[in-house]
């Protein structure tokens, strides 16, 4: 008990902490981002496909978003100046992703309220937006974080709006819009049944080359140069390896250890991230005694204890709940689950869920 409240260890536990609950949201939002711009790769299949599509996960996106409204709150309260600095200088990227993200709930909520082709047809244009801009976004502030950005000595960020708009963290943007992309071809290819199925497999089989090719420069170049511990070698080579087994798994169809090596690669990239940070949270690029740490930027050891007694608390029944909602939508969609034309997409999931008891 000692050792858990000493102050060095606490701040080391919670930056790993914070690191898990926003490598969970990147695994299930992240495919969840796929699925939406999936919609307009396979825009022509025409508008019942493309509801089909989005009711996969109709279910559970919601649920995934608690990872990240948890980690920016457990952020905020372990690491307040880190929350503060990022929000002096990132201030107009985070706002652009929240307004992203809250079109992106008003994209699932509305698009079968109407009767109207045309009113589909535009919000499965949000959909689309709403699965390429977030993964962008947060590609690019995470490229940021790791790379580090000019800081002054009261731990303001001074980096321009287009400092941030650099090479490595254009990359990090484009490597996330494509690894998120393939994890959600994945998963549609996991969870419906039919031509889409087909379709969805055939797009993963195009998708993983750049994703490998992107993935493999952006970490190499985290790693030869940003990154703090030889250490994440380890995740780097994994992560590698598991794309590289998309491939071949891919080919024999073999969707479920396709979509857990994406899965792997996805965790994998965000033990690199964070890992190579540490002890870092924000590195200053014009002075290094201006850096932000887990050490200066961290909350008392009481608050650090207290909070960590709360999370012991509640996030074995966030997790349970996780496991039990994924265990009860897990059957495939079919084209014959396809509701009428108005129906949304509550419906179908309660549709999905009697139809998952009745099956046994």
């Amino acid at each position: 008990m000692d050792a858990m409240l000493d102050p060095t260890v606490l701040q080391t536990l919670w930056f790993f902490l914070i690191a898990f609950f926003f490598l969970c949201y990147f695994v299930l939002e992240g495919f969840d981002f796929g699925v939406q711009m999936t919609v307009g790769a396979l825009w022509r299949r025409g508008d019942g496909a493309r509801g089909t599509i989005l009711r996969t996960i109709g279910p559970v996106w919601d649920g995934n978003e608690v990872f990240l409204i948890t980690g920016g709150a457990l952020l905020f309260a372990a690491f307040p100046e880190w929350y503060a600095t990022l929000f002096s200088g990132f201030y107009l990227a985070l706002l652009l992703l929240l307004l992203v993200l809250i079109v992106r709930v008003c994209a699932f909520k509305w698009r079968g309220k109407v009767d109207s082709l045309r009113w589909r047809r535009a919000w499965d244009v949000v959909h689309v937006i709403g699965g390429v801009a977030p993964a962008l976004l947060w590609g690019i502030a995470f490229g940021n974080i790791v790379a580090g950005a000019e800081i002054d000595q009261n731990h303001w960020v001074t980096t321009s709006l287009l400092g941030l708009l650099n090479p490595f963290a254009l990359l990090a943007g484009v490597v996330f819009v494509l690894l998120f992309w393939l994890h959600g071809t994945l998963y549609l290819a996991l969870k419906i049944d039919g031509p889409l199925r087909q379709d969805a497999n055939r797009l993963a089989g195009l998708l993983v080359w750049p994703t490998l090719l992107a993935g493999a420069a952006f970490l190499l170049w985290f790693q030869l140069v940003h990154s703090h511990t030889p250490l994440t070698w380890i995740p780097v080579a994994l992560a590698a390896a598991a794309l590289a087994a998309v491939v071949g798994l891919n080919r024999a169809r073999r969707e479920g250890l396709a979509f857990v090596a994406t899965v792997t690669a996805i965790a994998a990239a965000s033990l690199t991230l964070f890992g190579g940070l540490f002890p870092y949270v924000l590195p200053a690029t014009n002075d290094p005694a201006n850096s932000l740490t887990v050490a200066n930027a961290s909350s008392t050891a009481h608050t650090l204890t207290v909070m960590l007694v709360a999370l012991a608390l509640f996030l074995p029944i966030v997790l349970a709940y996780t496991i039990w909602a994924y265990r009860v939508f897990r059957h495939r969609i079919t084209d014959d689950d396809s509701p009428a034309p108005g129906s949304g997409l509550l419906e179908a999931a309660k549709r999905s869920y009697r139809s998952t008891f009745e099956q046994g």
